[in-house]
């Protein structure tokens, strides 16, 4: 695989856990604890596959309506990676980032988070976002507000709003879109991820539960984006005479 077949940007559905504890008879959180095994793999596989960009949904705007055991626990295994996974992120240069709401997870994991972003801040050979609780509908909704604000005060036209000035009032704004979403699972759909960013990113769906995720199934989302052509609108000659140009 070449740099011209590499995704930039890597996006991960974190999707399995409770089916795989299920399985075996185990609580829902025995499979949340094993799925942060999985996130070391996917962190350090993406690393040394030398993608730049890799963005986990960690956590989302629903996941509050869990049972409170489950939210607890993952809070806690947030909390846990931001302790225990510093020293290696910042010896790999990878920094980390934040989208979504950070100011309304629990304390400690607040703190946590924000000592990780700060200590990785240097990092120059990837960055790594956690979408912790983050909306894609939400992240919209307080983009356009935004907007809204700035229209009323005089400070920006109406007729002068457009994708880009939506973006920058995005939590993803210093990201690039993602040009690959997998989601592990089974399940074929979004769940409010990225709705605005993933518009023309390719999509990868895998039965493999989330703490079964390995680099071999890393490589086979990245062997199956290789194979495919992004048109972004155009005519298949069209898009292979822009690639090639």
């Amino acid at each position: 695989m070449n740099d011209r077949t590499l995704p930039r940007h890597v996006a991960l559905i974190l999707d399995g856990n409770g089916r795989w504890a299920n399985q075996r008879g185990l609580p829902r959180t025995k499979g949340h604890e094993h799925g942060a095994s999985a996130v070391r793999t996917a962190v350090r596989g993406a690393h040394e596959r030398h993608i730049e960009y890799l963005t986990l949904y960690a956590f989302s705007v629903n996941n509050w309506s869990r049972p409170r055991e489950e939210v607890d626990a993952l809070m806690r295994i947030c909390t846990e990676f931001a302790e225990g996974e510093r020293a290696d992120l910042v010896q790999r240069g990878i920094r980390v980032r934040i989208v979504g709401e950070l100011e309304d997870v629990p304390t400690r994991t607040r703190r946590a988070m924000e000592r990780l972003i700060e200590d990785t801040a240097d990092g120059s050979s990837m960055t790594l976002a956690l979408a912790l609780n983050y909306g894609g509908r939400r992240d919209m909704v307080n983009a356009m507000r935004a907007l809204a604000i700035r229209a009323r005060a005089g400070m920006v036209m109406p007729e002068e709003i457009d994708e880009q000035s939506l973006r920058s009032f995005l939590t993803t704004s210093d990201l690039p879109d993602p040009d690959l979403v997998i989601r592990t699972g089974g399940e074929k759909r979004l769940s409010d991820f990225l709705l605005f960013e993933a518009a023309y990113a390719e999509l990868f769906f895998t039965e493999t539960f989330w703490p079964d995720f390995s680099e071999a199934t890393l490589d086979e989302a990245l062997a199956t984006y290789a194979r495919r052509q992004r048109r972004y609108g155009r005519t298949a000659a069209e898009a292979t005479a822009a690639a090639t140009g």
